[in-house]
Parts: structure tokens; C-alpha cells; sequence
């Protein structure tokens, strides 16, 4: 299965809540699931729900991290 396989059934569940993470790493990374939208910035069609759900996500992984710390 390709990445881009996995990502159909997210997508269509959840569009704006997925969120990617990267794991392994010493610091938290998140980003929105969609990509950049490049196609549609600047026309007030894109939504921040995204990016919110990217930035919520890396705060409740951090504050988990702290209290196992």
C-alpha cells in the first residue's frame, strides 16, 4: 500500500481534522493533513480547521510527553 492509498479513507472521514505526525523524532511535529492547498490560496476558500487540528494535536502530544518526562 502507497501513502497516498492510506490518506483516501482519512480524507473522507475527516478531511479537515487529519493531521500528520511525524514520529521518532526529539522534538513534535505535526502538519495539516491536506498539503499546502497552493490551488486555492488567496481565494478565501481555504479553512484553518486544519492547521488548528495540526497545532491542538502537537500540544496534546507535548503536554503527554512532559508528564512521562
Amino acid at each position: 500500500m502507497y501513502h497516498d492509498q492510506a490518506l483516501i479513507p482519512v480524507k473522507t472521514i475527516d478531511f479537515d481534522g487529519g493531521v500528520n505526525i511525524t514520529l521518532g523524532l526529539e522534538i513534535v511535529r505535526t502538519s495539516p493533513d491536506h498539503g499546502t492547498a497552493l490551488d486555492i490560496a488567496g481565494t478565501g476558500r481555504a479553512s484553518e480547521r486544519s492547521l488548528v487540528a495540526a497545532i491542538r494535536m502537537a500540544a496534546e502530544i507535548a503536554a503527554h510527553r512532559a508528564r512521562a518526562a
